[in-house]
């Protein structure tokens, strides 16, 4: 009797035994040959991705429809990333460690692929190219499941895709699960005899409903709610630019920052900047009491009244909540309390406050001076990511070709015995 969870698992089993054991150069070849696909197929592409737009609600929010969305510069941005990963080393048969016992045995600590991955993702397109590529190049085979949202384009894009494996190595390269019935995810999320790993990619719900339902470990990409604090000793042109950066730049994504902290000695001069900077942005500034009294005497941005419930709202728009801080503990404390454990950012010139920032933070990225927009994993020389992880276990951060293999043991003899 077939049940939810079938899929051709003979096929995936068999494409993912020969994934395994490719030659770098064959991969490469593989990441080359579908960048130049997307070039070569923009108007497929884009045209998938207007009927996804066209039939996103009319109230759907601007955050939504930047995820969703795909032109030329982002689709030429995936082929970069493609590109890029191919050049990188292959993580796949490298020496981690090696030492000869006392005994003769020549003993190696080597990666190796995790095998086949269940990725789950929401409503960005371009995820399904970084994950394959990433996967692929690690050794390990793709099962992806995206959103409804974007399944005219995502249809263009695993066309191509497939098409290129196909004609490289005779198997398809990826699995796309098409079928977006919420049913079929959990049926799949028991099935630990045949998937080795779970990424989940998206929001709150998304991560909750897998960590309840998924039997096989997973790598958790969990929301960012990001904070910069601007000490007393900050440079303030530096510090706006990088509040800036981080909230207006892409608010939609998880390294966007969702709150700023200022330091009460600097607090005027910099919240009165951050007005007139706000207001072409159509940035509204959600203020606590100390920060309100400043700002309302501004007219050059909109402006709310910060509530306990805001400092735990990851906005993924155009709204930053602003506090006043009388100290670096206290905005310690703050992050502490609130922050998601993604990234954070201090910006100062005393470093002995930096150290002690980015020492007592306990998050996967911690900055000094920086956006954290950095946190990413084509920024930070990965090629691009399975997700940012905020979990402890087997990787923090960027989850990137690395962080898509185990380590094995290989162990070479000569007829020792115990």
């Amino acid at each position: 009797m077939k049940t939810k969870s079938d899929l051709p698992w003979s096929q995936i089993e068999k494409a993912a035994h020969t994934v395994r054991g490719l030659p770098s150069a064959t991969k490469n070849d593989v990441l080359m040959k579908l960048a130049t696909e997307l070039e070569g197929h923009q108007k497929d592409i884009l045209a998938g991705n207007a009927l996804d737009l066209a039939r996103l609600p009319a109230k759907s929010n601007s955050a939504f429809r930047d995820r969703l969305f795909l032109n030329a510069t982002r689709i030429n941005e995936m082929a970069k990333s493609l590109r890029f990963v191919a050049s990188l080393p292959d993580p796949v048969g490298e020496v981690v460690e090696q030492k000869t016992l006392p005994n003769g045995l020549l003993v190696r600590r080597v990666r190796s692929p995790l095998g086949v991955l269940f990725l789950i993702f929401e409503s960005r397109p371009n995820v399904i190219t970084e994950a394959f590529a990433l996967a692929f190049k690690a050794g390990n085979f793709a099962l992806l499941r995206g959103g409804s949202e974007s399944s005219h384009t995502a249809k263009v894009l695993y066309r191509l895709l497939n098409s290129v494996t196909q004609k490289a190595f005779g198997e398809i390269g990826c699995y796309a699960i098409e079928n977006y019935d919420r049913d079929l995810v959990k049926a799949l999320l028991k099935r630990s005899d045949l998937i080795d790993v779970t990424i989940p990619r998206g929001g709150e719900k998304l991560i909750q409903f897998v960590q309840k339902h998924a039997t096989m470990p997973i790598i958790k990409n969990d929301r960012g709610l990001c904070h910069a604090y601007i000490d007393a000793s900050a440079n303030l042109t530096m510090g706006l630019e990088i509040v800036m950066n981080g909230k207006v730049q892409r608010p939609a994504v998880c390294n966007s920052l969702e709150t700023v902290l200022i330091h009460e000695s600097v607090a005027v001069p910099f919240l009165e900047s951050l007005a007139v900077r706000a207001g072409p942005e159509n940035l509204t500034l959600v203020a606590d009491p100390k920060a309100l009294r400043i700002l309302k005497k501004q007219k050059a941005c909109k402006i709310l009244t910060a509530t306990q419930k805001s400092f735990s709202t990851e906005y993924l728009d155009l709204f930053l909540n602003c506090r006043i801080v009388p100290d670096l503990k206290t905005a310690l404390d703050h992050i502490a309390q609130y922050g998601s454990k993604h990234s954070e950012t201090i910006v100062t010139e005393t470093e002995a406050h930096a150290r002690q920032f980015q020492a007592q933070i306990d998050c996967a990225a911690v900055y000094w001076n920086a956006s954290t927009r950095f946190t990413d994993g084509f920024q930070l020389g990965l090629g691009g990511e399975m997700g940012i992880s905020t979990q402890k276990l087997h990787v923090r951060g960027p989850v990137g070709l690395r962080e898509l293999t185990s380590v094995r043991w290989i162990i070479d003899g000569t007829g020792q015995i115990r």
